[in-house]
C-alpha cells in the first residue's frame, strides 16, 4: 500500500449465476490455466489487506483467495448491488474499490488511478469508457453504505444508477481499453 493513501478495501464480484457461461461459476474458469478470480486477486492483492471476494457457491474454492468472503443476503443472484452491499457491510476500510471477477487483464495503474482520484475528491469513482459508466469498476465510500441499501430497500437494483445519484468522478478510459474487458462468454476465454 502507498503509504500517503489511506488504506482501502477491495470487493471483487464473482456472485453471479454465469448465465452466459451456461451456469457455470464465472470467477472460477480457467483463463490460460488459471481461474479468472486468481488473475484478477494477483494484481490487487499487494494494495490492500482487506481482500473481500462476494460469491454464492464454491465458497472453499474462493476462500484462498480471499481475507474475507461474504453472500448476497438474498437468494437466486439479485445481482452485483446485492453484492457490493455485502462487501460495503464487511469493508473494514471506509473506501471500497469494486472489480468484477471476469475482467482479467486489469493493471495495478488502473486500480491505482481510480483510488487517487476518488481520495483526491473524497468522492466516489466509476470508470467511464466511450461515454458508458462501468460500475464494476469503481470505488464507493463506505459513507454510502446506508443510502445505498436504502434505495435497495426501494427497489432498487442498478448500481450504476444508485451511485449516479450522487456526486460520482469519472475516470475516462478508451473504447479499446483492454483492461476492461469482460469474459462474458466461452469464446472470451479461448481468445
Amino acid at each position: 500500500m502507498t503509504p500517503a493513501a489511506p488504506a482501502f478495501s477491495i470487493l471483487l464480484l464473482a456472485g453471479g449465476r454465469g448465465l452466459r457461461m451456461g451456469g457455470q461459476d464465472k470467477g472460477l474458469l480457467a483463463w490460460h490455466g488459471t481461474p479468472l478470480i486468481a488473475h484478477v486477486q494477483a494484481v490487487v492483492r499487494p494494495l490492500t489487506d482487506d481482500l473481500i471476494i462476494s460469491c454464492n457457491r464454491n465458497l472453499e474454492q474462493y476462500r484462498p483467495y480471499a481475507d474475507q468472503l461474504v453472500c448476497d443476503p438474498e437468494a437466486d443472484f439479485p445481482g452485483p448491488m446485492a453484492g457490493v452491499l455485502a462487501g460495503l457491510a464487511a469493508a473494514r476500510h471506509p473506501w471500497l474499490l469494486v472489480l468484477a471477477c471476469d475482467a482479467p487483464q486489469i493493471d495495478t495503474a488502473l486500480v491505482l488511478e481510480l483510488r487517487a482520484k476518488a481520495f483526491e475528491h473524497q468522492q466516489a469513482c466509476m470508470v467511464r469508457q466511450g461515454g458508458y459508466w462501468q460500475p464494476m469498476f469503481s470505488v464507493i465510500p463506505k459513507a454510502l453504505a446506508g443510502d445505498l441499501q436504502q434505495r435497495w430497500q426501494q427497489g432498487e437494483r442498478s448500481l450504476q444508477r444508485a451511485l449516479l445519484a450522487h456526486p460520482v468522478q469519472a475516470m475516462e478510459c478508451a473504447d479499446d481499453d483492454a483492461r476492461l474487458c469482460n469474459f462474458n462468454s466461452p469464446e472470451f476465454l479461448q481468445r
